[in-house]
């Protein structure tokens, strides 16, 4: 066990990665915003006293792009069977209709630096005259700090030292989480983390491993997902990965893979095909899953009856583990036993910091993403010259 709440099955290393446990303690030693985020000592930019006056709102709408939008959803959708609130995550530019009509929301406008265009564009369409509005975004007067000044919203200060992808334990993802009603103490673990030697130790191992597949040049990293309920934590995961190591010609390329149906399209690849991949295979033990009946079977069938789906899909994992096992493809398995807080604040810690001491061990900054700009400042060019 990973920890209480996680199974960890590992990559295949004998590398034991003395250099790395030099870094990771070295790491753990900074004064790091980000790593600050993960400890019981962060103080949030907003009081539960602030946010009293929206507890009893029912419909949220979560309005940003990338890391302000990726990790508050993660969550919702991971830990949905305890939360009895509805919210909707307004993340791309969609030419659609705004079907909000009728309703009262409470609007959390998310930007770091306040200034990010399809976040000013959604903010335009969506926010309509009787909402409540709560603006998250940097203690200067950029453009969503102006408008919440316009429209008497509430403003939360984003902690400027935090990036995006990254900022999924500060006030960005922990905001939301308060008003979803969890509970917010429970996510940030890294304090029992560092004192955890298997944790620890097989932090050592997956970025040991990781190291020596980009050697042997295998760029994808391929996540297998038995469970719906994480596809944003992965898709969470994916802009972490690649925004941090996607830097001087290097990084990984992560896709995320949902079973059992993509054991219908892209399997055969995976298996036959090319090799410069590596897998991550990722389940979560939820019990009470309704079982089959045995009279809606065919006798050729009598091994599916009465059997819970949960087991069914737990046994296709296994499955295709073991296929992958003898067929030597390197893969490293995570299996979920309690779906709480707490677990998946430990799911985040892990992966933050597999991706910082990645980058670090490629000389490669994890913390920033300067080619964005670039795309960033064309449009705005090409905007301007139509205006």
């Amino acid at each position: 066990m990973l920890t209480a709440g996680i199974k960890l099955k590992n990559f295949k290393n004998k590398n034991k990665g003395s250099k790395l446990q030099k870094l990771f303690l070295n790491l753990i030693r900074e004064d790091n915003e980000i790593l600050n985020s993960l400890k019981k000592s962060y103080k949030n930019s907003f009081s539960k006293k602030q946010l009293n006056k929206f507890k009893k709102s029912y419909n949220f709408k979560v309005i940003g792009m990338g890391g302000s939008s990726l990790g508050s959803q993660a969550i919702f959708d991971f830990l949905r069977k305890k939360i009895d609130k509805n919210f909707r995550f307004i993340d791309n530019l969609q030419p659609t209709k705004n079907h909000t009509k009728g309703k009262k929301y409470t609007n959390l406008i998310i930007s770091k630096s306040g200034e990010t265009i399809e976040t000013i564009i959604n903010a335009n369409i969506f926010i309509k005259k009787n909402d409540n509005n709560i603006f998250v975004t940097e203690n200067k007067k950029n453009y969503l700090y102006l408008l919440a000044q316009k429209l008497k919203g509430e403003i939360i200060h984003h902690n400027n030292f935090i990036g995006g992808r990254y900022s999924v334990l500060s006030e960005v993802g922990m905001l939301p989480a308060e008003l979803m009603g969890l509970n917010v103490n429970n996510f940030r673990q890294f304090n029992s983390l560092i004192k955890n030697q298997k944790f620890i130790n097989a932090l050592i191992v997956s970025v040991a491993s990781t190291l020596n597949f980009i050697k042997q040049k295998k760029f994808n990293s391929i996540i297998i997902n038995y469970d719906e309920r994480s596809e944003n934590l992965f898709k969470w995961y994916q802009q972490l990965i690649a925004e941090s190591l996607g830097k001087k010609k290097s990084g990984l390329l992560p896709i995320v893979s949902n079973m059992p149906k993509d054991n219908h399209s892209v399997m055969q690849l995976y298996l036959d095909g090319f090799k410069n991949n590596f897998y991550t295979f990722f389940y979560v033990n939820d019990l009470n899953t309704k079982k089959l009946k045995k009279k809606n079977f065919f006798s050729s069938k009598d091994y599916l009856a009465n059997k819970p789906l949960s087991d069914i899909i737990y046994s296709q994992k296994n499955a295709t583990e073991n296929v992958f096992f003898k067929k030597n493809i390197p893969f490293r398995s995570f299996e979920i036993k309690k779906r709480d807080e707490k677990t998946l604040g430990e799911l985040f810690c892990f992966f933050i910091l597999e991706t910082i001491l990645l980058g670090k061990s490629l000389n490669l900054n994890p913390y920033d993403q300067p080619a964005v700009e670039l795309i960033k400042n064309e449009t705005k060019k090409l905007l301007t010259k139509k205006s």
